[in-house]
């Protein structure tokens, strides 16, 4: 499920999502928040340009809308049933939880962005060794 050439490796292990060996952010410790969403331009292994055209990851915005709303529901199905709050009581766990999350949640959503449309190649990584 999480072997080399999956989409879900790529995603969770922050890897290049052609060649599945480069890293896609450069800062691997997600909550160092003045460089968790800073990203290489290109791979280090197979040379692909993250940003492939301008403006690219606005797209994400559409990923991370859908992140944050999943952990919302599951946060207020938890905190509605669990711990038996009202709804306007359940809002206050609601946005401590989107908070701690954001880091998360950007740098996922950029990097299922790029998968969507990256396929994996596993000569890739020979097609930058041989240019050497």
């Amino acid at each position: 499920m999480f072997k080399k050439g999956t989409k879900l490796y790529s995603i969770l292990f922050n890897k290049c999502p052609r060649c599945h060996e480069g890293d896609f952010m450069k800062e691997k410790n997600m909550f160092k928040l003045n460089k968790a969403f800073q990203m290489h331009d290109h791979c280090s292994v197979c040379g692909l340009k993250y940003m492939m055209e301008p403006s690219f990851f606005y797209g994400a915005m559409y990923v991370n809308y859908g992140l944050t709303v999943g952990i919302s529901i599951a946060t207020f199905i938890i905190s509605t049933l669990f711990f038996n709050l009202s709804l306007t009581e359940s809002f206050i766990p609601i946005v401590i939880v989107l908070i701690l999350t954001a880091p998360i949640s950007i740098r996922f959503s950029r990097i299922i962005w790029i998968n969507l449309f990256v396929k994996y190649d596993p000569k890739a990584t020979k097609t930058k060794e041989n240019e050497q």
